[in-house]
C-alpha cells in the first residue's frame, strides 16, 4: 500500500528536506565563479604560496566563527526566512522587517547579476550568439522559477543534484591540474608591476576582502528551517560541515593552480583557474571552465530564488508583508512569493547597469549577518531559558568579534565608494515608511488567516 502524499495547509511549508539538501545549499551557495577569479587577486597581494594557502584556510576559519552566532540563533528559532526570523525574535517586527528586506533585496539583485554572467558564459561557449545576454539572463530566471514553482521536492532535488555535480566538476578539475606539468618558463615572468607602500597594502586588503567574499553564502541553511528535517541538529551540521568542505575544496583548487602556474603568472590574472586549465587542456580548457561556470551560476540562482521566497513567505505569515504572499501550494511551493522574487529579479536583469547594481547591494548581506550576530547576543540575555540545541563557545566574544568583522567590511565597502554607499543606505531604508503605514493592517489580516 503506497503512502499518501503529504498535504499542507494553505500557509504551511512541507518538512521534506534532509541533511543532504542542507549541505547542498551551503556548498552550492558558496562555490561560484568567485573561486575562478579570486586566486589572481589574492596572489597580487600575497606573493608567497604558504601565505596564500594560510589566508584561504584563515578565511574558512573566519567563516566558521561568523557562523557560530548564526547557528546558535538559527537552531533556537527554527523558522523559515533566515536572518529575518532571527532578528524579528530578538528585536521585534520593525528590525526584523529591515533585516529581512536587506537579505531579500540582496538575493534578488544578485540573481540579476549572476544571471547576466550566465548569459555571457553561454556566448563564450559559442551558443545563442543572436540572443542578448539580458534575454538569456531572463530565460534562466524564468526556468529556475518554474522549477521552484513545481514544489519543495523538485526544487530541493534540483539544488542537491546541481551542487553535487558542481563539486564533482571542481574535484575532477583539481585532478587534471595536479596531473599536468608546470607551465613553460616564459610564463614565469611577472604579469604586473611591482607594488610598494600604499599600493602593496591596498593589494593585501583587497586579497583579504576577496577571500572573505568568496566564502559568502555559508548561511544558506537557516532559510529552510521549516522544511529541513530535524532543524535543531541539521542546520548546525549543514552549516559547519558545508564550510569545512568548501574550505578543503578551495585549498585544493589553489594548490592545483599553483602546481601549474607560478605566482608571478597567477598574480593579476582575471581568470587564474582558466589560465591553468588552458595549460593543462589546451583550447578545451576554456570550454571546460565555462561549462563549470554555467553549472555554478545556475545552481546559485536556483538557491537564491528558493531562499528569497522563504523570506517573503515568513514575513507575510508574520504580518509584516501582505498576507496573500503566504499562500503555499500542496506541493509545498510558496508560488506567489516565488513569482514576486522572479519578477523583481527580472526587473534588475533588464536594467542593464550591472556594475551599479553590484556596488549598491554589496553592504546588504553583510548588514544582515551583522544583525544576526547582535540578535544572538540579545536572545542569550533576554531569553536565557530558550532551548539552544547548539551553543557558541566563549559567549559573547565570538558574536561580538563576528559583528565587528561585518561592521568593518561595511566600512571598507563604503570607504571604497562613498557615493554607492549612500545609495545603498537609501535603498535599504526606502520601504520603512510603507511598513510603518501598513504594518497594523497586515498583522490584522495575518491573524485573521490563522484564526
Amino acid at each position: 500500500m503506497s503512502t499518501p502524499e503529504p498535504t499542507a495547509a494553505p500557509t504551511q511549508l512541507l518538512r521534506v528536506l534532509g541533511i543532504v539538501f542542507g549541505l547542498s545549499v551551503v556548498v552550492g551557495g558558496v562555490i561560484g565563479s568567485g573561486i575562478m577569479r579570486a586566486p589572481g587577486v589574492v596572489a597580487k597581494g600575497l606573493t608567497s604560496e604558504p601565505v596564500i594557502l594560510g589566508a584561504w584556510l584563515l578565511g574558512g576559519g573566519v567563516a566558521m566563527l561568523a557562523a557560530m552566532p548564526l547557528v546558535e540563533a538559527g537552531s533556537s528559532v527554527p523558522r523559515a526566512g533566515g536572518t529575518y526570523a532571527i532578528a524579528e525574535r530578538a528585536f521585534g517586527p520593525l528590525v526584523g522587517f529591515f533585516t529581512g528586506w536587506l537579505s531579500w533585496l540582496q538575493f534578488t539583485a544578485s540573481n540579476a547579476f549572476i544571471a547576466v554572467v550566465f548569459g555571457e558564459y553561454v556566448h563564450r561557449l559559442g551558443l545563442a550568439q543572436g540572443v542578448s545576454t539580458a534575454v538569456l539572463a531572463c530565460g534562466l530566471i524564468v526556468v529556475v522559477s518554474g522549477v521552484n514553482a513545481l514544489g519543495t521536492r523538485a526544487s530541493g532535488a534540483s539544488q542537491s543534484l546541481a551542487s553535487a555535480a558542481k563539486g564533482a566538476a571542481f574535484l575532477a578539475l583539481v585532478g587534471v591540474l595536479m596531473a599536468s606539468p608546470r607551465a613553460p618558463v616564459a610564463l614565469s615572468e611577472p604579469v604586473h608591476p611591482a607594488l610598494f607602500g600604499a599600493a602593496a597594502a591596498g593589494a593585501v586588503v583587497m586579497a583579504i576582502r576577496v577571500i572573505y567574499q568568496t566564502y559568502a553564502g555559508w548561511d544558506a541553511a537557516i532559510y529552510f528551517s521549516e522544511e529541513v528535517q530535524r532543524p535543531d541538529r541539521n542546520v548546525a551540521r549543514a552549516t559547519f560541515w558545508g564550510i569545512g568542505l568548501v574550505t578543503i575544496l578551495y585549498l585544493l583548487v589553489n594548490i592545483a593552480v599553483m602546481h601549474v602556474l607560478p605566482i608571478s603568472a597567477i598574480a593579476g590574472s582575471a581568470l587564474a583557474v582558466g589560465d591553468a586549465a588552458k595549460i593543462s587542456l589546451g583550447l578545451v580548457g576554456n570550454t571546460v571552465i565555462t561549462a563549470i561556470g554555467l553549472l555554478s551560476l545556475a545552481a546559485i540562482v536556483n538557491l537564491q530564488i528558493m531562499a528569497a521566497s522563504r523570506i517573503t513567505w515568513r514575513m507575510a505569515r508574520d504580518g509584516v508583508l501582505p498576507p496573500w504572499l503566504a499562500a503555499v501550494a500542496r506541493s509545498g511551493a510558496p508560488r506567489r512569493s516565488v513569482a514576486l522574487v522572479s519578477a523583481v529579479s527580472l526587473g534588475f536583469a533588464l536594467i542593464g547597469n550591472y556594475e551599479t547594481i553590484v556596488k549598491i547591494y554589496a553592504p546588504w548581506s553583510i548588514g544582515a549577518i551583522m544583525m544576526v550576530c547582535l540578535a544572538a547576543i540579545r536572545l542569550r540575555i533576554a531569553e536565557p531559558d530558550l532551548p539552544r540545541p547548539w551553543k557558541m563557545p566563549l559567549f559573547p566574544w565570538i558574536a561580538i568579534g563576528a559583528a565587528l568583522v561585518q561592521a568593518g567590511l561595511i566600512g571598507v565597502v563604503v570607504w571604497d565608494d562613498p557615493l554607492f554607499g549612500f545609495w545603498s543606505l537609501l535603498v535599504a531604508l526606502a520601504p520603512l515608511p510603507i511598513y510603518c503605514l501598513f504594518a497594523k493592517t497586515w498583522l490584522r489580516q495575518a491573524k485573521a488567516l490563522d484564526a
